[in-house]
């Protein structure tokens, strides 16, 4: 337990951290990167590039500065950062990394006289009190991964079964354990995390599961990113009977058992969890409403896919929105407005709606749903890659 001088300490620098958080965090990752070059396969640089990890620990490092007093109230965002962690194979060695960098940013952005010894010891001892609790549920994880039937801790070698074109962009890879043995069942919603070796060095990343849980394989849908690494490595490079490694299932955005309808909306590659999600709750027989927006019918996968389980499931109806001509066949054409959504959902509001895509596409999902009647606590969302927030 940290004391109460450090807690006070720790919220005096909140109006700090409001301010220049994201500048410190920047400054973080360049010195560990610098200082530990090692832990860097463990990042995806290209989200560094992009500010997105900078700004996710920016936020992260500011809520538990402001929550320090009711560490539960942080409850869904460590969720969260505990199974990104899990997918990645964080370890208890990590951590005095991060601890050390983070102290030595602390005081080369904001200063001697800002960042006195006093406030690094109760930034040391708060870092501390959360790593303690980061490890120790990640040990958990761990644990339960390794003893679940199929399970396996750390690295286990998969190979290429399959590969799939699925659109212009987005190619699926189906993944089997080289030692011939079972695989780990997932939740639908889950993703895993991939190792390869690019140019010599490896790289980790995570990636949607597509398929539901068979206990023999996984699937993972991989869109191509312009001046992306690993995606590009893998739809160039990663051939059939090709070797990498994979760890456990990982994630807390799943599909919950429930009565209500089933809402699930998706922009570009944020269709690939939603499959999972889709083909188990067809057999509940709930009613689903599946709501797909692409740029136009040549990145859209798997439509034909969705279209034969329309045809055989009555309680699955599907619409898809494209930016571009309606010739291509879709439902409605631009972007996905509160009024075309309000006539795609079902007539209760009261339903369980899942929706991934771009930020700007989910903030706007967001908003609708919520102008729309949908409860809050029942419209979920994920980000693909670090953590946000959406306003």
């Amino acid at each position: 337990m940290l004391s109460k001088e450090y807690k006070a300490i720790i919220s005096a620098t909140v109006p700090i951290l409001e301010q220049g958080g994201e500048a410190l965090t920047r400054h973080f990752y360049q010195t560990m990167f610098r200082d530990y070059p090692q832990v860097q396969p463990l990042f995806n640089l290209s989200n560094q590039a992009e500010g997105k990890q900078q700004r996710a620990l920016a936020n992260a490092v500011l809520m538990y500065a402001k929550n320090i007093e009711r560490l539960e109230a942080l409850g869904p965002l460590v969720a969260t950062i505990i199974n990104k962690h899990v997918s990645l194979q964080i370890l208890p060695e990590h951590y005095p990394i991060v601890g050390a960098s983070l102290l030595k940013a602390i005081r080369e952005v904001l200063g001697a006289e800002v960042a006195t010894d006093e406030v690094l010891a109760a930034w040391g001892a708060a870092y501390g009190q959360l790593a303690d609790i980061l490890i120790g549920a990640e040990e958990q994880i761990y644990q339960q991964n390794a003893a679940a039937e199929g399970g396996w801790r750390g690295a286990r070698q998969f190979k290429v079964a399959q590969k799939t074109v699925e659109s212009e962009e987005i190619t699926s890879f189906v993944l089997v354990p080289a030692d011939g043995g079972k695989v780990v069942q997932h939740l639908p919603g889950q993703y895993i995390g991939i190792e390869v070796a690019v140019a010599g060095s490896p790289l980790r990343r995570q990636y949607s599961l597509s398929a539901e849980a068979n206990g023999s394989d996984y699937r993972i849908s991989v869109k191509r990113e312009a001046g992306g690494v690993v995606s590009n490595h893998l739809h160039d490079q990663l051939e059939v009977g090709a070797n990498l490694q994979v760890f456990p299932p990982a994630g807390d955005f799943v599909l919950t058992q429930s009565d209500k309808p089933l809402v699930l909306i998706s922009g570009g590659v944020g269709i690939t969890p939603t499959l999972a999600m889709l083909t188990t709750a067809l057999r509940s027989k709930r009613p689903v409403h599946f709501i797909h927006a692409a740029r136009h019918a040549g990145v859209h996968a798997f439509r034909a896919q969705v279209d034969a389980l329309a045809a055989q499931h009555p309680q699955l109806q599907r619409f898809y929105c494209y930016e571009t001509a309606a010739a291509d066949g879709a439902h409605a054409t631009g972007y996905l407005t509160a009024q075309q959504l309000s006539q795609w959902l079902p007539e209760t509001r009261d339903v369980d709606a899942y929706f991934l895509g771009p930020k700007p596409f989910m903030k706007a999902i967001k908003q609708q749903l919520a102008e729309l009647g949908v409860p809050d606590a029942q419209a979920r969302y994920e980000f693909f890659g670090p953590a946000e927030e959406l306003a």
